[in-house]
């Protein structure tokens, strides 16, 4: 089961990050840049909703739980990466 799950999050990640994501991100960079970056998170809302109507065993209620999950996976995801990435204090 516990395996299941971690491919699920990989196959999303991999949709998320491969061809659809960039050239989804260029198509909409008038809108992104008009709202100062904020369109890439109902960009990534839509993705989320997408991939968890596409894949077996991810589901997203709808758009708006979608925008909520974007917002969640950057903020979770930016947490990580600073932790991860932080210089060691001597």
């Amino acid at each position: 089961m516990m395996l299941r799950l971690l491919l699920v999050w990989l196959i999303n990640a991999i949709a998320l990050i491969a061809v659809v994501r960039p050239v989804l991100l260029l198509l909409t960079l008038p809108v992104t840049i008009l709202t100062l970056g904020l369109f890439i998170f109902v960009l990534n809302g839509l993705l989320f909703w997408g991939v968890g109507s596409w894949l077996e065993g991810f589901a997203v209620a709808g758009f708006w739980s979608g925008v909520l999950g974007a917002i969640l996976f950057s903020i979770v995801s930016w947490l990580l990466s600073a932790l991860v990435l932080r210089a060691p204090t001597k």
